[in-house]
């Protein structure tokens, strides 16, 4: 079988973008992408096999700070490990082309927002977010008339049979209730926001934010952006501002079925020390938080 980075490499070509290893080193590798004109992107593979060995969290947290001061500098940067490769393989391979500007752009303004049931959300969510589903209270979609179906290119893959496609899902928690002046102060987290596989509903965040924030009145919303795909600047121009930085959180993978999951310390011991399970982590996120009332 193909390797990791062979297998990301033909995918890349069969888009038209030049795919070239910057460095490789024994935990990661460095891969530039470049269309004729441009280079787009970089994607810092981390191999699971060798991070088995000797990997440690320290080495790990060098990489990403190093990743870190990239983007800083201009440079797109994501950080992939191997697994979520081979194991999510379509919901990666979509985020890939958001980042690299090639997905199918549906402009939000022709779509219209409700409220979904949870088996409606968790099966989309499931499907289009690399993080599956989580606990929500509150869900809503964005749906795309079966009238603008003619903004989709012909060979975008959906049930155009159809009289209207859900193309995003937001999903919000239950308020946090606590006293500020004297006040009650409610504060919200939006838990999941994903996309239609291959698709960039353009404003389509924004949107289903509005549709919450006039329902439920927050006075604040927090989310977190993942470090391991963004900087984080795309909440930051819906009106969220950083808070705070949250470490490298371990998972527990199984090799055999390429699943990631988060195990009390009893499970760990009796896992990864018995060499049933690898420990990985992500590469941390930011917490970010959007003022409403005051």
């Amino acid at each position: 079988m193909p390797t990791f980075k062979q297998q990301l490499c033909t995918w890349l070509e069969s888009l038209h973008f030049q795919c070239i290893e910057e460095n490789n080193e024994a935990f990661f590798c460095r891969m530039q992408v470049f269309n004729e004109q441009n280079h787009l992107m970089e994607i810092t593979i981390v191999k699971t096999g060798k991070w088995q060995e000797s990997g440690t969290l320290e080495i790990l947290q060098a990489e990403i700070s190093a990743v870190q001061i990239r983007r800083k500098s201009g440079v797109r940067s994501i950080i992939l490990w191997d697994d979520l490769w081979f194991g999510k393989n379509e919901i990666v391979k979509s985020r890939i082309s958001a980042a690299l500007g090639i997905s199918q752009k549906i402009p939000g303004r022709l779509t219209l927002v409700r409220r979904i049931d949870k088996a409606t959300a968790s099966l989309f969510i499931e499907k289009n977010h690399l993080n599956g589903d989580v606990n929500s209270k509150y869900r809503y979609g964005l749906f795309l008339p079966a009238r603008y179906f003619r903004v989709l290119d012909a060979d975008f893959q959906a049930n155009l049979s159809a009289d209207e496609l859900l193309v995003a899902v937001a999903t919000f928690s239950r308020p946090r209730i606590f006293q500020r002046e004297k006040l009650p102060f409610r504060s919200y987290e939006l838990v999941r926001f994903a996309s239609m596989l291959n698709s960039n509903v353009v404003g389509g965040l924004d949107k289903l934010l509005h549709a919450f924030i006039r329902e439920r009145k927050p006075d604040d919303i927090m989310t977190y952006a993942d470090l391991e795909w963004s900087d984080g600047s795309n909440y930051e121009k819906l009106g969220f501002q950083k808070i705070s930085q949250i470490p490298a959180i371990p998972f527990y993978l199984n090799p055999e079925t390429i699943e990631r999951n988060s195990l009390s310390d009893q499970m760990k011991k009796e896992n990864v020390h018995s060499g049933k399970a690898i420990t990985v982590y992500n590469a941390g996120s930011i917490k970010y938080v959007k003022t409403i009332s005051g």
